[in-house]
């Protein structure tokens, strides 16, 4: 059995449920989740894997029910499976770099960066945006309603407020500690906590213990309940500032560096970025709009090929 196959096989062990599942938390180093086309069929029911294509994907853009929408029609464009591991961005970079996967969805452009620089990617190409929000207890004890992000950390923690933090890499992770980072706060204490879990089981955890969270705006319309949590911090999906701007991609891995489908990752990429951009558009939470297409473009964008600091 080759090594593609026993992860696949091997995620068969957790069921992929909403809130997906952590990446570079302890002891999760082999936790993937997998799913096969819209999750009704198990990697065990294919044939081999050179009859789908693998995607290791962020939990956000599955948790929010976007990827739902997005696989059966790729998969009858060109009659192929998809199968899905589910991680955090960290974790899906990481299965590419162990070349368990054809092509990653993630949106962390500082863990991309370097997955293109050291040639595990290629051709990577922005598929869409949308943005972070803050949440937390509809009282606001901490008092961050209304501030700009970085005002809101730090109220956070100068009332040590209880914060959840997903602690696994994924690209909500690497923004809450850019965040962090902007206000001067090195969070610690008791109320500052990591969960190492996807942002579907941190919001609800948040939910159930009154605390802030940081969150992307797809998976907060799917897994918010009620009026458990509100949304304390936002600017909106049209056109967030940088510190809440959350743009996915989606990258072949190399083939050049792994024995991949990279003639189905480039279709895959040409779906997303095509005809699938009006499926993005379309997709809707609640009646609300989750995400906004950006593949289509009159005017050609090289920089989203490769890493940012590509010219020095």
């Amino acid at each position: 059995m080759d090594r593609r196959r026993y992860v696949q096989l091997l995620g068969l062990g957790g069921a992929v449920s909403l809130a997906g599942c952590s990446d570079d938390a302890p002891g999760a180093e082999r936790n993937e989740s997998s799913t096969v086309g819209d999750g009704s069929q198990s990697a065990s029911q294919t044939d081999s894997v050179a009859d789908a294509l693998t995607l290791a994907t962020a939990t956000t853009a599955h948790d929010s029910g976007l990827l739902g929408e997005l696989t059966p029609g790729f998969e009858d464009r060109f009659d192929v499976r998809l199968k899905t591991i589910v991680r955090g961005t960290g974790g899906a970079l990481r299965t590419a770099r162990d070349g368990d996967c054809d092509v990653v969805l993630v949106h962390a452009r500082p863990l991309e960066d370097p997955f293109l620089r050291e040639g595990h990617g290629v051709n990577r190409r922005t598929v869409m945006v949308n943005d972070f929000l803050v949440v937390g207890p509809p009282d606001d004890p901490a008092g961050a309603a209304g501030r700009d992000p970085v005002e809101s950390f730090a109220a956070i923690a100068e009332s040590e407020a209880t914060f959840l933090s997903r602690g696994d890499r994924s690209g909500t992770h690497i923004r809450e500690r850019r965040l962090w980072d902007e206000a001067g706060v090195d969070p610690s204490g008791a109320w500052y906590r990591e969960t190492g879990q996807g942002m579907g089981n941190t919001l609800t955890t948040a939910e159930q213990s009154g605390a802030y969270t940081l969150t992307d705006r797809g998976t907060f319309l799917t897994v918010s309940d009620g009026d458990a949590l509100a949304v304390h911090v936002e600017r909106g999906i049209d056109d967030p500032p940088p510190l809440l701007r959350n743009e996915y991609a989606v990258i072949p891995v190399n083939p050049a560096r792994h024995d991949v489908a990279h003639s189905l990752a480039l279709a895959y990429v040409g779906y997303l970025t095509g005809v699938g951009q009006s499926r993005i558009e379309s997709f809707r939470v609640g009646g609300e709009r989750a995400f906004r297409p950006l593949g289509a473009s009159p005017e050609p964008d090289f920089q989203q090929y490769v890493p940012r600091d590509w010219r020095e």
